[in-house]
């Protein structure tokens, strides 16, 4: 593989732009020597602090909503990460972990050449919307998913067992876990460390 993303995506309706535990969303930024300039930044980058507690964003994102927060289940959980799993084989790509919990997924995933990370994040998304809503119905929001979600480019080995790692082993409360080496899990899988 040529390259290795590290993809991020809240179900729809979740860790809302502004929520307290924090959120990967473009924000206003100041510059501290100059209060007047302001740029639309994303703090997404691994190992910095993304931003959180912004109640007037969270309230007007909420307010935008066109349906009802989703939260995920085992099975809905399990479309989903087989869905995955076909879009990445049909498009030659190759998966090291995934981790779905009730309100996001992880994935890291490898591609050949240098596609734009949004169109891969794009193709699991689309596809993972068609086998929900033919399981599970067309939501109200017409929508599972928040509309951009975080890519994360893993520049070598160490950036990419690093990203294996947190996605198998660090999440709170996974539905279901997903690598080559362990295969599916319902939870945490025995932790056995990724090494670069």
């Amino acid at each position: 593989m040529d390259r290795y993303w590290f993809l991020t995506n809240t179900i729809y309706g979740n860790r809302l732009p502004g929520d307290a535990r924090g959120f990967v969303g473009r924000v206003t930024d100041r510059r501290p020597d100059d209060p007047e300039s302001s740029t639309r930044v994303m703090h997404n980058l691994p190992g910095t602090p993304c931003d959180t507690d912004l109640p007037g964003l969270e309230e007007a994102s909420r307010f935008q909503m066109k349906g009802p927060p989703i939260r995920f289940d085992t099975q809905h959980a399990e479309a989903v990460l087989d869905q995955f799993l076909e879009t990445a084989s049909f498009r030659g790509w190759t998966i090291l972990a995934v981790s779905i919990m009730a309100d996001h997924f992880h994935l890291v995933v490898g591609v050949e050449g240098d596609p734009e990370p949004g169109k891969i994040l794009g193709d699991f998304k689309s596809w993972g919307t068609r086998k929900l809503s033919a399981m599970f119905g067309v939501p109200l929001s017409k929508t599972w998913w928040t509309e951009r979600g975080s890519k994360r480019k893993l520049p070598d080995e160490a950036a990419i067992a690093a990203a294996v790692n947190y996605v198998l082993y660090e999440q709170p409360n996974p539905l279901i876990t997903w690598s080559p080496e362990t295969g599916r899990q319902h939870g945490i899988p025995p932790k056995a460390s990724v090494e670069a």
